[in-house]
Protein backbone atom coordinates (compact mmCIF):
# COMPACT_ATOMS: atom_id res chain seq x y z
CA UNK A 1 0.00 0.00 0.00
CA UNK A 2 1.05 2.85 -0.75
CA UNK A 3 0.60 6.66 0.84
CA UNK A 4 -2.08 7.76 -1.74
CA UNK A 5 -3.81 4.11 -1.44
CA UNK A 6 -3.39 4.63 2.70
CA UNK A 7 -5.11 8.38 2.21
CA UNK A 8 -7.93 7.10 -0.31
CA UNK A 9 -8.84 4.77 2.60
CA UNK A 10 -8.69 7.05 5.92
CA UNK A 11 -10.69 9.66 3.48
CA UNK A 12 -13.30 6.91 2.66
CA UNK A 13 -13.53 6.04 6.57
CA UNK A 14 -13.77 9.75 8.27
CA UNK A 15 -16.63 10.56 4.76
CA UNK A 16 -18.66 7.16 5.70
CA UNK A 17 -18.67 8.37 9.80
CA UNK A 18 -18.85 12.17 9.10
CA UNK A 19 -16.21 13.28 10.73
CA UNK A 20 -15.11 16.44 9.49
CA UNK A 21 -11.05 16.65 8.32
CA UNK A 22 -8.54 18.24 6.36
CA UNK A 23 -5.51 17.27 4.89
CA UNK A 24 -2.48 18.62 5.89
CA UNK A 25 1.80 18.26 6.16
CA UNK A 26 3.73 16.75 3.80
CA UNK A 27 0.93 15.49 1.61
CA UNK A 28 -0.65 18.88 1.27
CA UNK A 29 2.62 20.60 0.68
CA UNK A 30 3.24 18.06 -2.34
CA UNK A 31 -0.10 18.77 -3.11
CA UNK A 32 0.49 22.57 -3.51
CA UNK A 33 4.58 22.39 -4.22
CA UNK A 34 7.10 20.11 -4.71
CA UNK A 35 7.15 15.80 -4.77
CA UNK A 36 8.99 14.76 -1.45
CA UNK A 37 9.32 11.28 -0.34
CA UNK A 38 7.23 10.83 3.39
CA UNK A 39 6.28 8.25 5.48
CA UNK A 40 3.34 9.78 6.93
CA UNK A 41 -0.23 11.36 6.56
CA UNK A 42 -1.39 14.12 8.37
CA UNK A 43 -5.03 15.05 9.41
CA UNK A 44 -6.85 17.22 11.16
CA UNK A 45 -10.13 15.44 12.56
CA UNK A 46 -13.48 16.58 14.38
CA UNK A 47 -13.31 13.01 16.08
CA UNK A 48 -15.78 12.35 19.14
CA UNK A 49 -15.67 9.78 22.09
CA UNK A 50 -19.32 7.87 20.27
CA UNK A 51 -16.18 7.69 17.19
CA UNK A 52 -13.78 5.59 18.73
CA UNK A 53 -14.95 2.18 18.13
CA UNK A 54 -16.32 3.23 14.93
CA UNK A 55 -12.54 4.12 14.16
CA UNK A 56 -11.21 0.94 15.54
CA UNK A 57 -13.56 -0.90 13.57
CA UNK A 58 -12.44 0.69 10.47
CA UNK A 59 -8.78 -0.32 10.88
CA UNK A 60 -8.87 -3.21 12.56
CA UNK A 61 -5.63 -4.88 14.26
CA UNK A 62 -3.72 -6.76 12.95
CA UNK A 63 -3.98 -5.11 9.29
CA UNK A 64 -3.92 -1.87 10.96
CA UNK A 65 -2.65 -0.34 14.59
CA UNK A 66 -4.84 1.64 16.49
CA UNK A 67 -4.76 2.47 20.31
CA UNK A 68 -7.98 3.03 22.26
CA UNK A 69 -6.49 4.77 24.84
CA UNK A 70 -3.98 6.82 22.31
CA UNK A 71 -7.13 7.94 20.90
CA UNK A 72 -8.74 8.81 23.79
CA UNK A 73 -5.70 10.61 25.53
CA UNK A 74 -5.97 12.86 21.88
CA UNK A 75 -9.65 13.71 22.42
CA UNK A 76 -8.26 14.82 26.23
CA UNK A 77 -5.34 17.01 25.26
CA UNK A 78 -6.46 17.96 21.99
CA UNK A 79 -3.41 15.90 20.90
CA UNK A 80 -3.14 13.58 18.41
CA UNK A 81 -2.91 10.01 17.52
CA UNK A 82 -1.53 7.50 15.03
CA UNK A 83 -2.85 4.82 12.61
CA UNK A 84 -0.44 2.49 11.74
CA UNK A 85 -0.18 0.01 8.46
CA UNK A 86 2.72 -2.20 9.82
CA UNK A 87 2.71 -3.82 6.50
CA UNK A 88 3.41 -0.55 4.74
CA UNK A 89 5.66 1.42 7.29
CA UNK A 90 2.93 4.25 6.91
CA UNK A 91 1.49 5.84 9.72
CA UNK A 92 -1.23 8.39 9.74
CA UNK A 93 -1.13 10.91 12.05
CA UNK A 94 -4.23 12.21 13.25
CA UNK A 95 -4.71 15.71 15.27
CA UNK A 96 -7.75 16.40 17.02
CA UNK A 97 -9.34 19.84 15.90
CA UNK A 98 -8.99 22.55 18.56
CA UNK A 99 -11.39 24.82 19.63
CA UNK A 100 -9.19 27.93 18.27
CA UNK A 101 -10.07 30.51 15.82
CA UNK A 102 -7.02 29.49 13.77
CA UNK A 103 -8.84 26.17 13.60
CA UNK A 104 -11.92 27.66 12.57
CA UNK A 105 -10.37 29.59 9.61
CA UNK A 106 -8.43 26.64 8.68
CA UNK A 107 -11.70 24.51 8.36
CA UNK A 108 -13.90 27.04 6.94
CA UNK A 109 -11.28 27.36 3.71
CA UNK A 110 -10.64 24.05 3.52
CA UNK A 111 -10.33 22.92 -0.21
CA UNK A 112 -11.37 19.94 -1.94
CA UNK A 113 -8.91 18.44 -4.33
CA UNK A 114 -7.69 15.72 -6.01
CA UNK A 115 -4.57 14.26 -4.74
CA UNK A 116 -4.93 10.94 -6.97
CA UNK A 117 -7.06 10.11 -10.09
CA UNK A 118 -8.85 7.82 -7.83
CA UNK A 119 -10.44 9.96 -5.24
CA UNK A 120 -11.23 13.34 -3.74
CA UNK A 121 -10.43 15.01 -0.17
CA UNK A 122 -10.78 18.17 1.49
CA UNK A 123 -7.12 19.45 2.04
CA UNK A 124 -6.30 22.41 3.99
CA UNK A 125 -5.48 25.47 2.08
CA UNK A 126 -2.22 26.34 1.06
CA UNK A 127 -1.89 30.03 3.30
CA UNK A 128 -2.93 27.13 6.17
CA UNK A 129 -0.31 24.92 5.45
CA UNK A 130 2.31 27.35 5.20
CA UNK A 131 1.45 28.62 8.59
CA UNK A 132 1.59 25.17 10.49
CA UNK A 133 5.15 24.56 8.77
CA UNK A 134 5.83 27.82 9.84
CA UNK A 135 4.61 26.84 13.56
CA UNK A 136 6.63 23.19 13.20
CA UNK A 137 9.60 25.18 11.76
CA UNK A 138 9.67 27.56 15.13
CA UNK A 139 9.22 24.29 17.39
CA UNK A 140 11.73 21.93 15.84
CA UNK A 141 14.33 23.90 13.15
CA UNK A 142 13.32 21.37 10.80
CA UNK A 143 14.43 22.99 7.43
CA UNK A 144 12.13 20.72 5.58
CA UNK A 145 9.57 22.66 6.86
CA UNK A 146 11.46 25.95 4.55
CA UNK A 147 11.64 24.03 1.75
CA UNK A 148 7.95 22.88 1.23
CA UNK A 149 7.11 26.44 2.17
CA UNK A 150 9.46 27.93 -0.31
CA UNK A 151 8.13 24.90 -2.98
CA UNK A 152 4.13 25.73 -2.10
CA UNK A 153 5.20 29.50 -3.00
CA UNK A 154 7.14 28.39 -6.21
CA UNK A 155 4.33 26.48 -7.53
CA UNK A 156 1.14 28.23 -5.94
CA UNK A 157 2.62 31.51 -5.25
CA UNK A 158 0.43 33.42 -7.20
CA UNK A 159 -2.77 31.57 -5.79
CA UNK A 160 -1.32 32.28 -2.26
CA UNK A 161 -3.26 35.13 -0.15
CA UNK A 162 0.26 36.61 1.42
CA UNK A 163 -2.41 38.81 3.62
CA UNK A 164 -3.91 35.87 5.17
CA UNK A 165 -0.38 34.56 6.07
CA UNK A 166 0.60 37.78 7.00
CA UNK A 167 -2.33 38.66 9.61
CA UNK A 168 -1.92 34.62 10.79
CA UNK A 169 1.69 35.09 11.24
CA UNK A 170 1.03 37.73 13.55
CA UNK A 171 -1.50 36.13 15.57
CA UNK A 172 0.41 33.27 15.47
CA UNK A 173 4.14 34.52 16.68
CA UNK A 174 5.88 33.47 13.63
CA UNK A 175 6.06 37.02 11.49
CA UNK A 176 9.76 36.78 11.67
CA UNK A 177 9.84 33.56 10.28
CA UNK A 178 7.40 35.10 7.52
CA UNK A 179 9.48 37.86 7.15
CA UNK A 180 12.84 35.82 6.73
CA UNK A 181 11.10 33.68 3.98
CA UNK A 182 10.04 36.34 1.77
CA UNK A 183 13.21 38.40 2.14
CA UNK A 184 14.74 34.46 1.35
CA UNK A 185 12.27 34.75 -2.17
CA UNK A 186 12.94 37.89 -3.05
CA UNK A 187 16.63 37.55 -2.93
Amino acid sequence: MGPYELLRTVVEVLERLRIPYLVTGSIASMAYGEPRLTNDIDIVAEIHPEHIQLLLAAFPHPEYYASEEMIREALGTFGQFNIIHPGSGLKIDVMIRRKSSFDDSRFARKKRIRPAKEFEADFAAPEDVILKKMEYYKEGGSEKHLRDITGILKVSGADVDRRYIALWAERLGVSDIWDAILRRLDS
